[in-house]
């Protein structure tokens, strides 16, 4: 048992003894309780009725339901800065303006209406896994925001809409990427002048993984001579067309004269592999070489566990589960859509003490909030991306920037051992936590004229007995809370919600409502004490985990 104090205000249980450590299929009843839990995990909060929906499929149905990837439209212009498309219209094929005051306030507007955008998707998601996907693999390949949005905007969509198909392919997808060329260094790696960066990263972090030093230069799983050699295989890429203003995206040219053409020769941990000149293909031929180490696949598996499952990788979960999951890996040629199926149908990853085990990131944090209260913004375009630009600030100050990892290597949360997701949780970040909860059931926050309030209302109505308190508060536990709430708290809820009167008060009062809907006498207060239960539930700490 693991426990987490914060700030001598209260306590978390962060993990009870798990019961299974293997991926045996999930042999117990499909209810609520499972639904919930595999939408908590793969979604920015669900919805009471999109947890029905799942629950009134069978488990596999459901986790198959999950397991797509759908269109988005593209992001729209909508700040004046903006001066190449018009207003609703979007700019991912546009050109830049030639003069550069122009240029950058054009990449100012076209920055903010992309960041806008990629909070908009997380409200308005589908009920499948491709935003938590998204999440995974932008987290995964650690790229900052770029010099040019278009340029940023690709890369994302990459990541997005691959988030599901082959791990091999999209490490090849990426490596040619202009964003990540360019993040990387890799338009600047030739023969003449190596650049290692890109090299290194694509070994440490992008598919093997850095094991333990073992001797100079040797990291276990590479050497330092895979990273020199990797830097030739790399080299002789550049990328043109960035804020171009006659080019409507960036490009990548293999310039072979660049290219160090020589016979490379790996360490043994890739057998002593030669890699001989090919060119624009050399690569694919080099990345081929790395994915058929299996520790690729243990390494890759390893991050989907700690991101979906629990950061902790116990002894037996190293021995019993990873394994398991990466050898689906390998037999499916990389493909990550079966490794996910396993997971979210085996009986480990419904354990009950995995329930509450990772802190709910910033974004987790507020999305939850908006998305399973039924809260999608939709005022007009001004107003709605400049909301979602104030969402992605609100997660920023926590410590969550969504356009810039903190480093190559992601957030520190998904990876720094031994706090991980606890490294979320701080003096300040609790703080702005309750705050943003406060601004939206409580007060509102204004936001360039218009005050964001959530409605309580109709998330009310839509609940399986709004007329009973006590099926109320089970409801909105269901949804929040990753594990039953004890007795205690819950009868704090009940009497929060019913202002300390008798349950039977509640039903009166939420019928006189739906006697006379729009009168504000009977309405505004049904909505207030819900309000306030759900301010009550964010500053919770079993909110903070999923």
């Amino acid at each position: 048992m693991v426990r987490v104090r914060f700030f001598g205000q209260f306590e978390l249980l962060l993990s009870d003894k798990i019961s299974e450590m293997s991926l045996i299929p999930f042999s117990g009843p499909w209810t609520r309780s499972e639904a919930a839990h595999l939408l908590r995990r793969t979604m920015f909060g669900p919805t009471h009725q999109q947890i029905t929906a799942i629950t009134n499929l069978t488990m596999t149905d459901a986790v198959n339901q999950l397991l797509t990837v759908g269109s988005l439209n593209p992001p729209l212009a909508y700040d004046a800065g903006e001066t190449v498309v018009a207003q609703g219209q979007t700019w991912v094929n546009s050109v830049y303006p030639s003069n550069p005051v122009s240029s950058q306030l054009c990449e100012m507007a076209r920055v903010k209406s992309l960041t806008g955008w990629l909070m908009q998707n997380m409200n308005y998601q589908a009920l499948d896994i491709s935003q938590k996907m998204f999440f995974f693999w932008h987290n995964h390949f650690g790229v900052s925001f770029s010099s040019d949005a278009r340029e940023t905007y690709t890369f994302m969509e990459l990541l997005r809409t691959n988030s599901l198909g082959n791990v091999k392919q999209l490490v090849k997808d990426v490596t040619l990427n202009p964003a990540m060329l360019l993040f990387l260094n890799g338009n600047t790696n030739s023969v003449q002048h190596p650049n290692e960066n890109y090299a290194r990263e694509l070994l440490e972090l992008f598919t093997i993984g850095k094991g333990n030093q073992i001797a100079a230069g040797d990291y276990s799983n590479y050497t330092e001579l895979d990273v020199a050699s990797g830097a030739k295989i790399l080299s002789g890429y550049v990328v043109q067309g960035i804020r171009s203003s006659t080019l409507t995206a960036a490009q990548t040219l293999f310039l072979n004269p660049l290219h160090d053409t020589s016979t490379k020769t790996l360490s043994y941990h890739f057998g002593n592999a030669t890699v001989s000149n090919a060119g624009a293909q050399e690569y694919a031929n080099y990345i081929d070489i790395i994915f058929q180490q299996p520790q690729v696949a243990t390494f890759l598996c390893t991050e989907l566990y700690r991101f979906f499952v629990n950061y902790d990788i116990t002894n037996d979960v190293e021995t019993n589960v990873i394994p398991e999951l990466a050898q689906t890996l390998i037999a499916n040629n990389y493909e990550i859509l079966p490794v996910l199926q396993e997971l979210f149908t085996s009986q480990h990853f419904y354990d009950v003490a995995l329930r509450g085990s990772i802190i709910r990131s910033p974004l987790e944090t507020v999305f939850s909030m908006l998305n399973s209260t039924e809260t999608q913004i939709n005022v007009n375009l001004a107003t709605d991306y400049n909301i979602y630009l104030n969402i992605y600030y609100a997660a920023a100050n926590m410590g969550l920037d969504f356009i810039n990892p903190t480093s190559v290597a992601g957030w520190e949360a998904f990876y720094l051992s031994p706090a991980y997701s606890r490294l979320w949780i701080n003096s300040t970040t609790i703080k702005f936590r309750f705050d943003i909860s406060t601004g939206l059931f409580i007060y509102g926050i204004p936001i360039n004229g218009y005050t964001l309030k959530v409605d309580t209302i109709p998330f009310l109505n839509n609940l399986s007995l709004p007329s009973s308190a006590i099926q109320v508060i089970d409801d909105i536990c269901e949804l929040f809370i990753a594990k039953p709430v004890d007795a205690t708290t819950h009868a704090d809820l009940v009497n929060l919600l019913t202002n300390n009167l008798p349950t039977f008060e509640w039903t009166l009062q939420y019928n006189e409502y739906l006697n006379d809907p729009t009168n504000p006498t009977f309405v505004d207060p049904v909505r207030y004490r819900v309000q306030l239960v759900l301010d009550r539930i964010f500053k919770l700490p079993q909110y903070q985990m999923i």
